[in-house]
């Protein structure tokens, strides 16, 4: 080939076979087992249980265009629940109000939860570095009445420095578990928020733990990864691929999460505090039929 030639030459681009109708009964069929025996889960979480499954490759292509366009055409046909894809990264901003006091009374007596930890020695929360997977791990954190702090990357200082103001006010231990991205970004991120809270709350007894992406989960579960992205200036210094948050199972993410609450939990406190909340939320029940007799 000439060097005018060469100059020119655009090689043609690698055809892929198309999967045929049976190829996407497949996908749909594994979609549809992974999400019925684990949920809520996200897109990402989602594809890469696909990907370890041998079902789908790891590839963007097949994470935008395959999983995510199949996810949406299951849900806008009813095939899979919309409860079953997490998604916590929009939500609306409204007062809660009420038609009347007895409808506001009813809702309080559905509600009524009293606090786990009051009477307790130490200070729990967990902290998440993606605001999607919040959907996934606030059903163990909503259940353990455990604050979920979401860092969306690189959180604000003013985020950042209201949490530290949070944990000086609690005047507790504070046992901060935090979960996020084994790249190079992540762990800059979780020592940031770990920098940040002992710089504003000094005095404070803080423990940071990072729970989750660990070198060893990537070994032992056999994690898909992911290139490092090069053009992220902490790359530098990472060694290795990088592995997302969502590939851990979203069910061994909710037991990471409860096996770190559970262990500052005193058992026996935990069920007196309950039998409490029963009578109580009776009580406001029975204040809710008192308010309608007066009615009639």
């Amino acid at each position: 080939m000439t060097a005018e030639a060469l100059a020119t030459y655009r090689p043609s681009p690698i055809k892929r076979d198309r999967r045929t109708r049976a190829d996407m009964d497949v996908i749909r069929q594994a979609i549809y087992d992974v999400l019925e025996a684990d949920n809520p889960m996200t897109v990402r979480g989602v594809f890469y249980q696909l990907v370890s499954r041998g079902v789908v490759e790891k590839a963007e292509a097949d994470y935008k265009g395959t999983v995510g366009r199949l996810l949406v055409q299951m849900r806008e046909a009813g095939m899979i629940p919309f409860g079953w894809i997490a998604d916590n990264t929009r939500w609306m901003r409204k007062p809660r109000t009420y038609s009347s006091m007895e409808a506001a009374l009813r809702r309080t007596a559905e509600t009524y939860r009293r606090s786990l930890w009051d009477d307790s020695d130490v200070y729990v929360e967990v902290w998440c570095e993606k605001d999607a997977l919040a959907g996934v791990l606030v059903e163990e954190t909503g259940l353990y009445d455990v604050g979920l702090m979401v860092a969306r990357g690189f959180s604000s200082i003013s985020f950042l420095y209201s949490s530290a103001e949070y944990i000086k006010a609690i005047g507790k231990p504070a046992f901060i578990y935090y979960f996020g991205d084994h790249d190079p970004s992540g762990l800059g991120i979780s020592r940031n928020v770990e920098q940040r809270l002992r710089e504003w709350a000094p005095g404070c007894e803080i423990h940071f733990e990072r729970v989750a992406v660990t070198p060893e989960q990537i070994v032992s579960m056999g994690l898909p990864t992911r290139p490092t992205k090069t053009t992220d200036t902490r790359s530098k210094s990472f060694v290795g691929e990088s592995v997302d948050l969502d590939a851990i199972p979203a069910r061994y993410l909710r037991a990471l999460v409860s096996t770190c609450i559970v262990s500052h939990l005193d058992i026996n406190e935990v069920g007196r505090i309950e039998i409490i909340e029963e009578a109580e939320r009776e009580t406001l029940a029975n204040m809710v039929k008192n308010l309608k007799r007066r009615k009639r």
